[in-house]
């Protein structure tokens, strides 16, 4: 079964008529991503014998419909890598409260999807499983640290995904692959059950083809979570009833730090293309400044390195995962296993957060930084006071070749320019196919940013967008024979 003409409704559609069965399009769906994933690798794991709900309610869209989810979200059963030699064999007693909830509303988890080590990149280059390929041309990236699903649902492997974003890694792969994602709220879905990379700046979201098959998706996850004390108990509304509108009087904001020359010339000009369709229908466009985007990349990697070094500690070769055969003592388990187990991008940001949180360190570095992560977020929060969305590029350039940017940490992490922002400032952000750039022939993405728990406006102008371009239409040109 692919899924490139499928959407949640059509699949609930045929199910309801008993023109599929749910069963049989398990093993069709694994059959699919088996026969696509000896180009793309874009899972590590595939259930071909998931569990289907029994007695289907197909009142619940998601009912019998297969789901995808990113191999650092928990999953009961269903071996959990989060992408390392660490975690190569774990094997989780418990379920993530995501996962619980699509189980909830009947869908059926299909398998795991590849991603950068502990969701540390931005190409899914740094998997100890090996890299996930981009569909529109196998010599790209798809982007990461999300890049597994995002290849997933835009090869027509599964309808919809669910990945996690701390720094763009939603929304980039959602990007380079030409399809829609959308990191909500920080505390809008929970985080039980994520392995955690940095926990201030984690947050779970859903990657599909539709706009709409992400909203009814995040219908189902979001919410309240009495395991999470981070996770909001605001009412969740039906994101749903945010599509279809059109955008006249909306007030659109368009950083110009985003539009800089540092955008290459072909995502600059589709994402002009987006704002003046916007401004066509009505939409009041104004020019702002977000004056700290410049800081956003050190502050994030302090940030991030400094929770991510905090978080890493508990993987230490006693309790579960990769534990060194040839260890002679206590100290050599926990040195081997470390060393042998984690990768190395995982490891250089291990290092630089330890020494960001050393004694000599922390008020020069790790203080400064959330010092400056204040400045972001009261830039946000001025530009929302007379402004409903911020628009402009995901990234600077579309997807670049495989091995071309992996060597050079800083260059890597400077892709992350035009995201990091969202996450610091724990405000809802998405990416819209815009379409292909003139220079490279690599799908665009628009970025489309909300106030605090205002996932609906960023529906609403995605929602737009895809209605005007259709640009779900067109197929990755990678998978042709």
């Amino acid at each position: 079964m692919n899924y490139l003409n499928e959407t949640i409704d059509s699949l609930n559609d045929k199910l309801k008529k008993g023109e599929l069965d749910a069963k049989q399009l398990v093993k069709d769906t694994a059959e699919n991503i088996k026969k696509t994933d000896e180009k793309i690798n874009a899972f590590i794991t595939v259930d071909g014998d998931a569990k289907v709900a029994e007695d289907l309610n197909f009142d619940n869209k998601l009912a019998g419909v297969p789901i995808a989810i990113k191999d650092n979200i928990i999953t009961e059963g269903l071996k959990t890598t989060a992408a390392s030699h660490i975690l190569y064999n774990f094997e989780p007693v418990y379920e993530s409260t995501v996962v619980a909830k699509l189980k909830a509303a009947q869908a059926t988890i299909i398998g795991k999807t590849n991603m950068d080590e502990f969701a540390m990149g931005s190409s899914t280059e740094t998997s100890y499983f090996g890299d996930t390929k981009n569909p529109w041309n196998l010599n790209k990236v798809p982007g990461g640290s999300s890049g597994g699903s995002a290849a997933a649902v835009a090869s027509g492997e599964v309808v919809a995904a669910l990945g996690s974003d701390t720094g763009g890694s939603i929304r980039q792969p959602a990007s380079f692959n030409g399809i829609f994602g959308i990191k909500p709220t920080y505390g809008r879905v929970s985080r039980w059950g994520l392995i955690a990379f940095a926990s201030s700046l984690d947050q779970i979201g859903v990657m599909s083809k539709r706009v709409k098959d992400s909203a009814e998706v995040l219908n189902v996850i979001a919410g309240a979570d009495d395991r999470d004390a981070t996770v909001s108990e605001k009412e969740v509304p039906d994101y749903t009833a945010f599509l279809g509108k059109d955008v006249k009087g909306l007030r659109v904001a368009v950083p110009k730090e985003y539009m800089s020359d540092a955008v290459e010339a072909g995502v600059k000009k589709a994402v002009q293309a987006q704002i003046d369709l916007l401004k066509e229908n009505g939409a009041i466009i104004n020019e702002v400044s977000l004056p700290h985007t410049k800081y956003v990349v050190p502050t994030y990697y302090i940030i991030a390195s400094s929770e991510a070094s905090a978080n890493l500690e508990r993987y230490d070769g006693i309790r579960y995962g990769f534990r060194a055969e040839d260890a002679k003592n206590l100290e050599e388990v926990f040195v081997k296993s470390r060393s042998e187990g984690f990768g190395d991008e995982v490891k250089r940001r291990i290092m630089l957060g330890s020494f960001a949180l050393s004694a000599g360190a922390y008020d020069k570095f790790f203080l400064q930084a959330a010092k400056v992560r204040t400045l972001i977020c009261q830039d946000f929060a001025k530009v929302f006071e007379d402004n409903d969305v911020i628009v402009g590029p995901v990234s600077t350039e579309t997807a670049f070749d495989l091995n071309s940017e992996i060597s050079d940490p800083i260059k890597m992490y400077n892709n992350d320019i035009l995201t990091i922002s969202a996450n610091m400032a724990g405000i809802p952000a998405a990416s819209v196919p815009a379409g292909l750039s003139e220079t490279t022939g690599m799908p665009v993405g628009f970025q489309i940013m909300g106030n605090r728990f205002d996932e609906g406006h960023v529906f609403q102008v995605a929602d737009f967008i895809e209605r005007s371009n259709k640009f779900y239409e067109q197929k990755p040109a990678g998978l042709e024979d």
